[in-house]
């Protein structure tokens, strides 16, 4: 028989549904309990895998007999059950963006390392096999120019439009094109954000363009809306001494031509290499919680410019 580890999911969106899709393919996984504030959504996603539902995360766990458990809720409902989870040395995988602000963050981000649990975020374009490529042909030569894009369309969630619910697009969105610039470019020291006009009073920036310093020099922008009809472009152009690449969750192009499909495995694997830790082997988790507080930080910068319409220094 192969050992068996019990993971509870908090939430029951399409994120949760994707996560426990890939989750049910591994057999040594069982999905013990799914929770969601709307018990007729738990219930739906629950009985697709044979397991519980229950109305929310504090039932999930007073049920007991969790191995680690993922927290995919929208940004608003980050803080509570991270903590209470943490608060029972359970292993925790949290879902993209981490909180709507910083202290929630990094109060997590502690608690983890005081426990010293395995962490991982939902970052999955880490795992994008074209990245590997991208480094090796950025190997000696250094980004001088990052540009990177996010124009789509609004999310069907009730919530996203909110500023208070979703924190807006740069950091609900975004944060994957951050996370690949900073594994590119390396960290970012200012960021300046200009957002538009809204037609909309007290919804987030429905377009938002943004001049970033790297730390090492390299310059970039980046430029985001949700206007669209459609998903029109998402992803990142680097160009360095000799040559230009572009990156996306599917391809990379290399020099405007030659174009290298993905291979379309990143998403399960930032759940094996999760469940790899939980189960304490040696696991290839690229974004522990820590390591996505930096991303989130940046994201929060650029926020933080749009809103205040003035540069935004990050600590080294």
């Amino acid at each position: 028989m192969v050992p068996t580890t019990r993971i509870g999911i908090v939430g029951a969106g399409n994120v949760a549904a994707r996560h426990a899709d890939v989750l049910s393919g591994f057999p040594d996984v069982t999905i013990a309990g799914i929770a969601d504030t709307d018990p007729r959504r738990a219930e739906t996603l629950a009985s697709k895998h044979d397991s519980p539902a229950y109305g929310g995360h504090a039932d999930l766990l007073e049920a007991g007999g969790l191995d680690a458990v993922y927290v995919c809720v929208p940004p608003f409902a980050h803080g509570s059950p991270e903590l209470d989870i943490l608060s029972r040395n359970i292993p925790i995988f949290v879902e993209k963006p981490l909180s709507l602000d910083l202290e929630t963050a990094e109060s997590i981000a502690d608690e983890i390392d005081r426990r010293g649990l395995p962490s991982a975020v939902g970052h999955h374009w880490r795992y994008l096999d074209i990245l590997d490529q991208a480094k090796e042909l950025l190997a000696g030569r250094p980004v001088r120019l990052a540009m990177g894009h996010w124009l789509d369309k609004v999310p069907p969630v009730g919530w996203w439009l909110d500023p208070a619910m979703s924190g807006g697009q740069t950091v609900e969105q975004a944060v994957h094109v951050l996370d690949l610039a900073r594994l590119l470019v390396g960290e970012v020291s200012m960021v300046h954000a200009v957002p538009a006009e809204n037609s909309a009073t007290g919804e987030i920036d429905h377009a938002t363009a943004a001049v970033l310093r790297f730390a090492d020099g390299a310059a970039g922008l980046l430029a985001t809306t949700c206007l669209l009809r459609h998903k029109h472009r998402v992803g990142l152009e680097v160009h360095a001494d000799g040559i230009a690449l572009g990156l996306s969750e599917t391809e990379l192009v290399v020099d405007g031509q030659r174009q290298v499909q993905d291979g379309g495995q990143a998403k399960t694997m930032v759940d094996r290499a999760f469940v790899d830790a939980v189960q304490g082997k040696e696991a290839d988790v690229r974004a522990p919680y820590r390591e996505a507080l930096k991303t989130h930080r940046l994201a929060l910068a650029l926020a933080r410019s749009a809103r205040e319409r003035e540069p935004v220094t990050l600590d080294g």
